[in-house]
């Protein structure tokens, strides 16, 4: 089978296709034949060696975390009804033609749901709802969502919206604060602007009830001053290292921050019912998650590289066997 592998920790150019053997289930597996393969911010730091005490990697690897596809085979103990269907797959590889998983690793599609949308909502779907069941946006109150135009932001953008919640959102281009307007934010701020915490507390009127910062770094720590006071500051983006805000301004203006990342990752039976949810609600019409880049999978290069300049507006794929984005 096709496959991306890495053999050496580096830039992108260590993902190289490999012909490597099809895998075989073990008991409780499956093997599924992906379609589209789930590409996540974590998919480049551990490429390039970052990370190796919390998602240690063997070389060489199949990068990825999953996706969609068509369940092949089955092994020992697995019932054969699943050969055929439609599932989403949560697991430690992905970006190659088949992978194997525990059973347990794997959800039916909703009928009607694209793959592409189920693939988008592996891990940003889980991502947004654990988000959201935290933050908890409230009618009428605003929020503050940075880095709005991302795999996650997107979503917390129309999770805030459907909640009641007034959005204002934050991102790096006019293209990437057109995408958030049309998921339903309310005011757009760019945050490559050396006032834009002021412009978030303007049009809010004093500074959003709640923060998602999903840029972390040095834009996450400034994010704190775009916090009401007596707000509460959500935090999980990683893309320049975790945010640092102050705890002692902080606590002085009643600020609740919270950092789930340092939680470590959320239990097997939290996946799947977030998983579950967020399935759900895309196949209500609820959540649409913004695919903005396809790639073929030997073209898994190209979508770190774009990730890492942030020229990506939404989520990115891989697609498998010349499938092409519906």
């Amino acid at each position: 089978m096709r496959a991306i592998q890495v053999a050496v920790f580096g830039g992108p150019e260590v993902l190289r296709p490999a012909e490597l053997p099809d895998p075989v289930p073990g008991p409780g597996q499956v093997v599924v034949g992906m379609a589209a393969v789930d590409v996540i911010l974590l998919d480049t730091l551990l490429r390039s060696g970052w990370g190796q005490d919390f998602f240690p990697r063997t070389l060489p690897y199949v990068p990825g975390g999953g996706g969609a596809g068509t369940v092949v085979e089955t092994g020992e103990g697995v019932n054969r009804a699943w050969i055929g269907r439609r599932v989403v797959v949560r697991t430690s590889t992905g970006y190659a033609e088949r992978i194997v998983a525990d059973v347990e690793e794997t959800m039916p599609v909703p009928d009607g749901l694209a793959i592409e949308v189920a693939a988008a909502l592996v891990h940003d779907g889980v991502t947004a709802l654990s988000l959201d069941r935290l933050g908890r946006p409230e009618k009428g109150e605003w929020v503050l969502v940075s880095a709005a135009a991302g795999g996650a932001g997107s979503l917390l953008v129309q999770l805030a919206v459907d909640a009641g919640a007034r959005v204002v959102a934050a991102a790096s281009s006019d293209v990437k604060l057109a995408l958030a307007r049309e998921l339903g934010a309310e005011a757009a701020v760019d945050y490559t602007r050396s006032d834009w915490i002021r412009r978030v507390r303007q049009a809010t009127g004093g500074g959003a009830a709640l923060v998602y910062d999903g840029a972390g770094g040095p834009l996450g720590t400034a994010a704190l001053g775009a916090v009401a006071d007596g707000g509460r500051f959500v935090t999980y983006g990683t893309a320049d290292g975790f945010a640092a805000p102050d705890p002692e301004s902080a606590a002085r203006r009643g600020i609740r921050v919270l950092a789930p990342l340092l939680d470590g990752p959320p239990n097997q039976e939290t996946v799947r019912e977030l998983l579950g949810r967020a399935l759900e609600r895309a196949a209500e019409g609820r959540l649409r998650p913004a695919i903005g880049a396809a790639y073929p999978l030997e073209q898994a290069a190209d979508a770190h590289r774009a990730l890492a300049a942030r020229t990506t507006v939404g989520k990115s794929l891989l697609l498998v066997g010349g499938r092409t984005a519906s």
